[in-house]
């Protein structure tokens, strides 16, 4: 009976202590999600850097302006001599209906201010035949739209609207720096500035009129005149001379022998008269 009681007791304190213990342990808390890293922004891309710096005088996207060349030049200054042969030789006209017409690739002009035309020699435009004074502003406009800060991106030999053909009235486009350096050829010249600026029209500063290699290639020298054919040998002269004198001692004789003929005819008949006297 006592073992009976003992065990009892025995299994009761162990429940009691087994009760207790799990009491005093809480269970294991879950684990937290781990958060995701902040993502690091990329950096942002720097704009490209322009080559050609711009004027203080530039009328950048005047939408007083618009596209209207000979208003934005006028604005600008200095480039009333460009203006005027812009007029002349009509290639005004030219201009704005492919900037018309091409809006996708645009137009990008080449302005020499006034300064830059008196460089050139006095009368030298004037001497100018009218096609090649109209080749002449052709070569300062190029058929596509080059930003400022995308000249190095051209490939050389660089075609303008006077490129009638691959090979004809090119130039080479040099950047580097800060600087855009172009070469005909025949000059060397330097963009100074932006004059106007859009996404399908650029005007830039040129300090030199860019003359084209052709226009300062000598002429091709006209073919040397046929020499006069050399009087025939002197075999032809003497046999018309013997011509001549065979028909002379001809004529002679001939008039010597009807002398003789009526010589004898007047004896004759005189001679028959003194016998019938």
């Amino acid at each position: 009976m006592k073992q009976i009681i003992f065990f009892s007791l025995l299994v009761l304190f162990a429940n009691i202590f087994s009760t207790n213990t799990l009491a005093q342990s809480p269970a294991a808390a879950p684990k937290a999600a781990a958060k995701p890293a902040p993502a690091t922004p990329a950096p942002a891309t720097a704009p490209a850097k322009p080559l050609v710096p711009s004027l203080p005088q530039s009328p950048t996207s005047d939408s007083s302006s618009g596209q209207d060349i000979i208003k934005i030049l006028r604005k600008a200054k200095s480039f009333n001599t460009l203006i005027r042969l812009l007029k002349t030789t009509q290639i005004i006209n030219q201009i704005n209906a492919q900037l018309v017409t091409t809006k996708n690739g645009g137009l990008t002009i080449l302005a020499p201010d006034d300064g830059a035309f008196s460089q050139l020699k006095a009368g030298y435009f004037n001497s100018l035949g009218e096609r090649q004074q109209k080749e002449l502003i052709q070569f300062h406009v190029l058929p596509v739209y080059v930003s400022s800060s995308n000249f190095d991106s051209l490939s050389n030999p660089v075609l303008t609207l006077a490129s009638d053909s691959p090979s004809g009235y090119q130039m080479n486009v040099t950047a580097y720096g800060n600087s855009v350096n172009i070469s005909t050829g025949s000059v060397n010249a330097t963009l100074t500035g932006i004059v106007y600026s859009d996404k399908t029209l650029a005007i830039y500063h040129v300090d030199k009129v860019l003359i084209p290699l052709d226009f300062s290639k000598p002429k091709a020298l006209a073919p040397a005149p046929a020499l006069a054919k050399a009087p025939k040998a002197d075999k032809d002269n003497s046999s018309g001379d013997a011509d001549q004198a065979s028909s002379t001692k001809a004529t002679s004789g001939a008039v010597s022998l009807l002398a003789l003929q009526g010589t004898m005819f007047v004896s004759i008949f005189v001679a028959a008269l003194s016998i019938f006297i």
